[in-house]
């Protein structure tokens, strides 16, 4: 996400961290099957494994394929702002333990990084921790890492959420690089759902007011949203008091205060804490009928992409408004070219716009640079090996008058199908009726 630094166009898709410069938006191009979606994968598999403090089980591990003739370690590693302050995570793992983690504040190439931890694990699955010069001087510091080191990090387990649930001074850098991945890196895949969306526009009465405008101006027929909000006992009723007290009991461990539920239509609910009660919240959806009355839809009754474009406003929001960085699978899945266009269009516009939104895509209508800068589109694609290779689009002489639509549709910067030659398809010789 750092810009090329011959290119001035689209200013306003620039933000300044920390000296640093850096970019708004990105868009990832490519065939089927050419590797985009795995970025997301693996970015979404990186922040499951800090998060959860494990790494999952042997039988999930050894699918992940290797093209080497032998077992080598997999590694994943992310540079990142947290609290204004850059930081390099790095993982190494095989199917049985974490081989090593480690932690750095970056210098962002203009200076050395400056160790915050490296954990290594030997042969013998034991781990030794190595912590900054200020945590190894200080007089707690060799007490508490010899606690670490012998009783709560684990061979399996990733050791951040571990130094950053402490609450420790000395170990601040753990803290926030942990809730980075936790609170904000987002990635969303195709068929992923915002959780919780009725209580959200039901207790942030701004965020109801631009949900209600952003699809009153897709005119999409919807004119107001409706949170409809009983009483768990009224909900259920009287002839469901176990499901009901089953219900209470889940709520109750929720560390959140929040259970996502499901209708047999797959519409979710929202079971939620107040105070001392419980309530179900349900989102739904006012029209106007020709004789101007108000009829209320559930969303099992909206078209695919007015739900699409629900889902998509959460997200929307907070790129706006917060220091948040979102991963998004397929942006334009369900919904149509314009209106997506349209929308990030809006995010495009938005000299006051604080996150950060990437997305993979096939929608050719996007390629436009009145909307993206070249910097901002990148193409995946497959070499001889299997493997997936990233490039930019401003790897390409492409002057800011060029049409890159149809540039890419002609094939002109790679990543599109290979068809072969489909006149060499003898459809007759299958016999479909047998």
């Amino acid at each position: 996400m750092i810009p090329a630094p011959r290119f001035t166009r689209l200013k306003g898709h620039v933000y300044q961290k920390q000296g640093v410069e850096l970019l708004k938006m990105a868009s990832l191009y490519g065939a089927n099957g050419a590797g985009k979606s795995n970025l997301l994968h693996a970015l979404s598999f990186l922040r499951r494994i800090v998060v959860a403090s494990d790494l999952p089980s042997t039988m999930v591990l050894r699918r992940i394929k290797h093209f080497h003739a032998t077992e080598v370690p997999s590694a994943l590693a992310v540079e990142f702002i947290s609290s204004d302050v850059p930081y390099i995570y790095a993982l190494e793992f095989s199917d049985q333990s974490v081989l090593k983690e480690e932690l750095y504040i970056s210098g962002l190439g203009k200076k050395d990084d400056t160790l915050v931890f490296e954990r290594i694990t030997d042969d013998k699955f034991k781990t030794k921790l190595t912590f900054s010069d200020a945590f190894e001087k200080h007089p707690e510091g060799p007490i508490l890492k010899g606690i670490l080191e012998n009783n709560l990090v684990k061979q399996n387990k990733t050791s951040l959420k571990i130094l950053a649930k402490l609450d420790n001074p000395l170990l601040i850098d753990a803290r926030r690089a942990y809730e980075w991945f936790e609170n904000n890196l987002v990635i969303i895949s195709p068929t992923m759902k915002p959780s919780g969306l009725a209580h959200k526009l039901d207790v942030d009465s701004e965020f109801l007011h631009y949900a209600e405008q952003i699809m009153c101006t897709f005119n999409v027929g919807i004119k107001k949203l409706q949170i409809i909000k009983k009483p768990i006992q009224a909900f259920f009723g009287d002839d469901n008091k176990d499901e009901m007290e089953t219900l209470i009991q889940k709520l109750a461990e929720s560390p959140s205060g929040i259970l996502g539920l499901h209708t047999n239509s797959g519409e979710e609910l929202v079971a939620v804490q107040e105070e001392d009660n419980v309530f179900i919240k349900q989102l739904k959806t006012e029209h106007v009928d020709k004789n101007g009355q108000s009829v209320t839809f559930d969303l099992s009754e909206e078209s695919d992409g007015s739900v699409r474009l629900l889902d998509y406003l959460p997200a929307f929001k907070d790129v706006l408004t917060k220091d948040v960085t979102y991963f998004i699978d397929e942006i334009e899945r369900s919904i149509h070219p314009i209106l997506i266009k349209e929308l990030l269009g809006k995010f495009s516009e938005d000299d006051n716009s604080k996150g950060q939104l990437i997305f993979t895509t096939h929608e050719s209508n996007l390629l436009d640079q009145d909307l993206f800068r070249l910097d901002e589109i990148w193409f995946a694609e497959k070499d001889g090996l299997g493997s997936t290779d990233l490039y930019s689009l401003c790897d390409f002489k492409v002057h800011n008058t060029i049409d890159i639509r149809k540039g890419y549709l002609s094939g002109r910067y790679g990543a599109i199908p290979f068809l072969a030659n489909l006149k060499d398809l003898n459809w007759n010789a299958y016999d479909f009726k047998k």
